[in-house]
């Protein structure tokens, strides 16, 4: 069972990663003799100008700068929020949901405007402002819910002990958010890596187009032809961030969990 889990999970990575190795030829006559395998798709990708790394490294700048700012600003909303009692928590509560479930197209020509207005287009750092504005009604109600979760004896052992609130949220209660700051924090990065409409209003330079961009204006030899290969390739070397941002994130979220052990 775990092992059909495990292929159901990676299938669409393996089989991205099976054609950006495989020849044109050979993605349309899967029984074509010779060596159906080259690297060619991943020298066509690299050897782009500007280089592949760039638009890494634009998405990669992008997604930190926005998961960095919503936990900033999440992590203060959602425990204020938590402290409230009543109506007032409720309604919050319901707003921040409809926020989180309003379409974002329909704030399409509104960003545009603001980019145009402030002069925020072709800035990537700027991009990280409308991104975390977008992720953070999410990020506030997952942090609410898990500062709702914590014993509320920790808290007060601590006021009782003379900490302030800049120092009970330090030394006492982020220390135990770990998990969900860590999944938090991978669903912002996930939202703003993978985020299309938006880039392609503010950012005209090709130097600093984000990953989707990039990948999306591949071309083939002709207007016929739809280079798989390349694309595939593209897909898997954009994975590679992702994929090391889960094993770096994995240790946080196990340790996290055993600190948040109490007994009872």
């Amino acid at each position: 069972m775990r092992l059909l889990v495990l292929l159901w999970s990676l299938g669409p990575l393996l089989w991205q990663l099976r054609t950006s190795l495989l020849r044109p030829e050979a993605l349309v006559a899967p029984l074509l003799e010779g060596n159906p395998w080259t690297l060619a798709n991943y020298r066509l990708v690299l050897s782009g100008d500007p280089p592949f790394w760039r638009y890494l490294g634009n998405s990669t700048l992008v997604a930190l700068a926005t998961t960095l700012l919503t936990l900033l600003l999440a992590v203060p909303c959602a425990y204020g929020l938590q402290q409230q009692r009543g109506l007032l928590r409720w309604g919050v509560g319901l707003a921040l949901v409809g926020a989180a479930m309003f379409p974002t197209v329909l704030l399409f020509l509104a960003l545009l405007e603001i980019a145009r207005r402030f002069g925020l287009a072709n800035d990537l750092l700027a991009l990280s402002l409308p991104y975390a504005g977008l992720s953070l009604p999410l990020a506030v109600l997952l942090l609410r819910a898990a500062f709702a979760d914590l014993p509320a004896e920790l808290e007060d052992a601590a006021r009782l002990e003379g900490l302030g609130l800049g120092q009970r949220l330090r030394h006492v209660l982020l220390p135990l958010l770990g998990p969900a700051l860590a999944s938090t924090g991978i669903l912002v990065f996930l939202a703003s890596w993978n985020e299309y409409a938006i880039a392609l209003t503010w950012i005209s330079r090709s130097d600093l187009l984000t990953l989707p961009i990039a990948i999306a204006r591949i071309g083939g030899g002709s207007v016929f032809t739809i280079p798989y290969g390349a694309f595939a390739a593209a897909t898997v070397l954009g994975s590679l961030p992702l994929l090391l941002l889960v094993l770096v994130a994995q240790r946080p979220i196990i340790s996290g969990l055993t600190r948040g052990a109490v007994k009872g």
